[in-house]
């Protein structure tokens, strides 16, 4: 679902002006065959544009729109060449591009002044590059510890020239393409402070996240349509961010209120972190998306997504509403094994496992017993409750089943046809839907309270998670 929902991360409509337009114009070395008019995002070139060359070597992309700012690229025809060039604020573009694929060094760009800053800083790298790259290589093969000196001093001395250019650069035309481009390029500044202590590595850890941002303003679209950019943001909410979901709402709420003046960037930021925590890979950050449904989507503030996309968002945000850690969990009314109904909050136990089953998946065959010997070795002294719900099956399977594996301690309940019906009449929601369970089997460990404690474990994630809370009460 997640690569098909959110493909418009990479390609979503934009709310314009219906009176700015661009034109860029492509004159080229090719007599024939579709050129394209691409722009960079994270590692990828995406299509914005395309046009047939004609006899004259002449291709024109142009559209009642304006594009945001940023890197773009031509790729030629035969898709073996591509060459790059900046679009800057402007609105009404048009552009000229005369170019020779046999050397794209001289290509040419008129009507984008912020191609002039962009040559410069290619030809001035592109010589910077070559002798650093010459000066590595010497001090590879230097033979004496003398040579090898030399050549690290004069790598260091042009690789600080460079740094140089760059930093000046961004001081002298900070509101520039190239200033934007090269502050997202800059890795962010490290701590300088040795860590001896504990609140040390705390505070290092919190001057490098607040300083993470530095040089890059999430109120301006411009480097969203770059490579670095989505590397940056990756990175940030990955290995950066704390894990719990408060602390992740709390800054994407931030970084959202910023980037409402900027829709390029909203969108694109709205569209990721809705994509990222779809599917999260840590355990409670689902809150995540369920909140950006609920203050984002579900309010109109993603108006390009189409019918589909809302509809398949909206349906996973109601699966996971009512199964949030720290939440109460839904109560349960079924049938026993003695047709006798079996709630959920009846029981009194310090935990609770709540495990959707079906007698007849391989994989509930394997994890159900193992879970047993669990319980009967450790959980059952330690007030630990099993209620096991049927999630799909027959009846007689299912108490076959419990009878072969003499699973007889466990709460074992069924939902009959009839309070399936009942519950599809009265527009109750359905217990898969209430639990996500959308395989088997689903694991759910509650505490006394019925809280959800952790949910969609495995069976040695659940039986690590009541040993750490154990340990934790006898502190």
């Amino acid at each position: 679902m997640k690569k098909i929902l959110f493909t418009l991360v990479a390609s979503f409509l934009f709310l314009i002006c219906s009176a700015q337009s661009f034109q860029v114009s492509l004159q080229c070395d090719f007599k024939s065959g579709t050129a394209y008019l691409t722009y960079h995002q994270g590692g990828s070139l995406l299509v914005e544009d395309s046009a047939e060359v004609n006899g004259k070597g002449i291709a024109v992309f142009k559209g009642k729109r304006n594009l945001p700012p940023g890197i773009y690229a031509i790729v030629f025809p035969g898709k073996k060449f591509t060459a790059d060039f900046l679009v800057g604020k402007q609105k009404d573009i048009n552009i000229s591009i005369f170019a020779n694929t046999n050397d794209l060094t001289k290509m040419q760009v008129t009507g984008s002044a912020e191609n002039i800053l962009f040559k410069q800083y290619q030809q001035i790298t592109a010589i910077k590059g070559k002798k650093l790259f010459a000066e590595k290589q010497a001090y590879n093969a230097a033979r004496t510890a003398t040579d090898s000196a030399l050549h690290q001093t004069k790598y260091t001395q042009l690789n600080n020239e460079l740094n140089s250019y760059r930093n000046n650069l961004i001081a002298t035309r900070p509101g520039s393409m190239m200033a934007i481009i090269l502050q997202a390029m800059k890795e962010s500044p490290l701590p300088q402070k040795i860590a001896v202590t504990h609140q040390d590595s705390v505070d290092n850890y919190h001057f490098y996240k607040s300083h993470y941002w530095d040089g890059i303003s999430f109120m301006d679209d411009c480097v969203v349509r770059t490579p670095f950019f989505v590397p940056k943001l990756k990175r940030y909410y990955q290995e950066v961010m704390p894990k719990d979901a408060d602390s992740i709402i709390r800054d994407a709420a931030y970084r959202l209120l910023l980037a409402r003046s900027a829709p390029e960037m909203y969108k694109y930021l709205l569209n990721w972190l809705t994509d990222e925590y779809l599917n999260p890979k840590y355990m409670g950050q689902d809150a995540v998306f369920v909140y950006l449904f609920n203050n984002y989507h579900s309010k109109g503030l993603s108006p390009w997504l189409n019918e589909k996309q809302m509809e398949a968002i909206t349906r996973r945000a109601y699966m996971l509403m009512a199964n949030l850690v720290g939440e109460k969990a839904a109560n349960l009314e079924f049938l026993n094994t003695a047709d006798k109904i079996s709630s959920l909050y009846d029981l009194k136990s310090a935990y609770t496992v709540v495990v959707f089953w079906d007698p007849n998946c391989g994989h509930c065959k394997e994890e159900l017993p193992a879970m047993d010997s669990f319980y009967r070795a450790d959980w059952k002294n330690k007030n630990v409750q099993i209620y096991a719900v049927l999630s799909e099956g027959d009846i007689s399977s299912w108490k076959k089943y419990i009878d072969a594996n003499n699973l007889s301690d466990w709460i074992h309940v069924h939902q009959t046809n009839e309070m399936r019906k009942a519950d599809a009449e009265m527009q109750r929601a359905s217990f898969k839907q209430l639990y996500d369970v959308t395989q088997t089997p689903t694991l759910y460990l509650l505490d006394r309270d019925k809280r959800i404690v952790g949910k969609k474990l495995t069976l040695e994630q659940l039986n690590d998670l009541l040993q750490v809370k154990w340990k934790t009460a006898q502190k």
